[in-house]
């Protein structure tokens, strides 16, 4: 790093019922490889990710429950680690006694949000506790490049929390980058693409099937079919099914075809340019650089997984690949890989950030990494004025 981390305005907080103050989060810094200070348009010295640990008077040992209620109080603060997130995009926290998939759905509850349920799930996430999952479990060697969480679909989490519980020896890394910083250059380099897609948005083409497409991949009941009984006869699995997409509030923007073969294929007309709520500034809320790159390295190195998804233009027309590789590029240059050690946790806020995941070596078992996805208060805006361009909190279901 070229700069140390400035001073946070935290200060050490009172809790109820503590004759002083128990715990308080420091900034640190981080080798240049898991830590890089944003370009424009951030403000100067702003690195992502900010990386806290906590500090305590007296080398006390620190207890969960004293963590969680340091963070309530933060977040009672006006927000202050929200704020955070708000300008780094994402915070790692080191050091804390977060041990199993319990003490992480305590963490990661503590910051107030309300657990995003997902709606048309293309990966399977099996409840470990309340809201927490694993994280992508496709095979060890394959990538997962770079992107936004669910910008395949309409109804998107705001906050991303990630545990790791294993870490493996080499490998394994998880990617962050900032989409706002990525909009900026790509604005900057490849200014008719951006213009493109202000333009015509993005049609999303989204294939689900009976059984699950890839290793790690989900089926179509898991993904809609919640409401479906054993018994249910096909007209009656199929309004079910129906309803759950009705559910995502898009109208028209939103289109379904059923396949001869039980499965269906939705399509969605979605902004790939949103704006984050706390200043307007455009962010590229995009999987289109993962696509791409997964496409090419997964095909040559594992042939393991089918991409289930198909995005272009909003009026159905390609996107150039030279403008795909360009994205990556971009990202290739403003993205860093956390190394992970074990109780490490990551959030993101995912308007604004990017993740990924790194191939590894070893056993899958090496590396075990449990997620968890939360709804804010606000959607991000939408860029531009077409009826497409805003999306909604999905309806209550």
């Amino acid at each position: 790093m070229t700069a140390s981390v400035q001073q946070l305005d935290f200060q050490y907080l009172k809790l109820d019922g503590a004759p002083s103050p128990a715990l308080a989060f420091e900034p640190f810094d981080l080798p240049s490889t898991n830590q890089r200070i944003l370009g424009a348009p951030f403000e100067t010295e702003t690195v992502i990710p900010l990386a806290l640990r906590p500090s305590v008077h007296d080398d006390a040992e620190i207890e969960l429950d004293t963590v969680v209620k340091t963070i309530k109080s933060l977040q009672a603060q006006d927000g202050i680690l929200t704020k955070k997130l708000a300008r780094h995009g994402t915070l790692l926290f080191r050091g804390l006694p977060i041990h199993n998939a319990e003490d992480f759905s305590k963490f990661a509850h503590a910051f107030g949000y309300k657990p995003h349920e997902i709606i048309g799930i293309v990966v399977n996430r099996p409840l470990l506790a309340p809201n927490v999952a694993p994280a992508n479990e496709a095979p060890k060697e394959t990538l997962i490049y770079n992107h936004n969480e669910s910008p395949q679909v309409p109804h998107a989490p705001e906050y991303i929390f990630f545990y790791g519980h294993r870490t493996p020896r080499i490998g394994g890394e998880t990617p962050m980058s900032s989409s706002i910083e990525l909009f900026h250059r790509a604005k900057e380099e490849i200014p008719e693409f951006i213009d493109e897609i202000a333009e015509k948005g993005i049609l999303s083409k989204v294939t689900y099937k009976i059984d699950r497409q890839y290793e790690g991949g989900s089926t179509l009941a898991q993904a809609f079919g919640k409401e479906v009984k054993e018994g249910d006869d096909e007209a009656t699995r199929r309004a079910k099914i129906e309803a759950q997409i009705a559910r995502y509030g898009r109208g028209k923007h939103t289109t379904w075809e059923w396949t001869d073969d039980g499965g269906l294929v939705l399509t969605h007309r979605l902004p790939a340019i949103r704006t984050q709520p706390s200043t307007g500034l455009p962010t590229l809320f995009t999987g289109l650089a993962a696509y791409y790159k997964n496409n090419k390295i997964n095909t040559a190195v594992t042939n393991a997984r089918k991409n289930a998804t198909q995005q272009l233009y909003g009026d159905g027309t390609p996107i150039p690949e030279k403008y795909l590789a360009k994205l990556a590029e971009i990202t290739d240059e403003i993205r860093v890989l956390h190394k992970w050690q074990r109780g490490d946790v990551l959030v993101y806020d995912n308007i604004i950030a990017q993740h990924g995941r790194q191939p590894w070596e070893g056993e899958q078992s090496d590396r075990v990494v449990l997620a968890s996805l939360f709804d804010g208060d606000s959607v991000p805006g939408a860029y531009g004025e077409g009826d497409w361009a805003q999306v909604v909190q999905a309806l209550e279901g």
